[in-house]
């Protein structure tokens, strides 16, 4: 790409952790990956070898950093607004188990008592699209299931709830991008 194409926008979630395959939130612990998420990261370095990056960023957490690392990228700049969605008292719980005491509850549509409401993850990944947009060309990031889906709504200008949209596998790769100059996914959970 140079600096007239329009800019993309990679996304790479973690490899799996303990706590991910058992659908436990993950924000602020950290975890390291499963020897599934190891082998799965590794394999993400084929995938991503044959496109050129022009800015590479990770959350600040060990199984976002270790998955970039795993996938070719070790020496990846840690963007703090890239961290995953801080559940508060709902980290190391499941959905399940949340619904137990709160009926119908999702991170989209309820808060997270003790930790981020949608706007406050909202202004974080809006700094993260900015980014990508002003440096141009394409950024890849390694990041997290609903902080990169939030990030994915974000991209398409519509609010952070709308990332209940995109369902996101641990070391899956997403593009978003544009059709002209429409903001677009352009491939999704690939």
């Amino acid at each position: 790409m140079n600096a007239h194409d329009p800019a993309e926008l990679w996304i790479v979630r973690h490899g799996e952790t303990e706590w991910s395959a058992a659908g436990r939130h993950t924000s602020r612990t950290e975890l390291p990956l499963t020897a599934v998420g190891e082998e799965t990261a590794r394999g993400l370095a084929g995938r991503l070898a044959e496109t050129s990056f022009d800015l590479v960023l990770a959350s600040p957490r060990e199984r976002a950093r270790r998955t970039a690392e795993l996938a070719g990228f070790p020496d990846v700049e840690v963007d703090p607004d890239l961290a995953e969605w801080d559940y508060g008292d709902y980290e190391g719980i499941t959905t399940t188990e949340i619904r137990a005491t709160v009926p119908g509850w999702t991170v989209w549509s309820h808060p997270c008592p003790g930790g981020e409401d949608a706007a406050a993850v909202g202004a974080r990944l809006d700094r993260v699209v900015a980014r990508a947009r002003k440096h141009g060309g394409r950024t890849l990031v390694f990041g997290h299931g609903h902080a990169s889906r939030a990030l994915a709504a974000r991209w398409l200008g519509e609010p952070v709830a709308q990332g209940r949209l995109f369902r996101l596998d641990t070391a899956t790769v997403s593009v978003l991008g544009y059709e002209r100059e429409t903001p677009v996914v352009l491939r999704w959970n690939a």
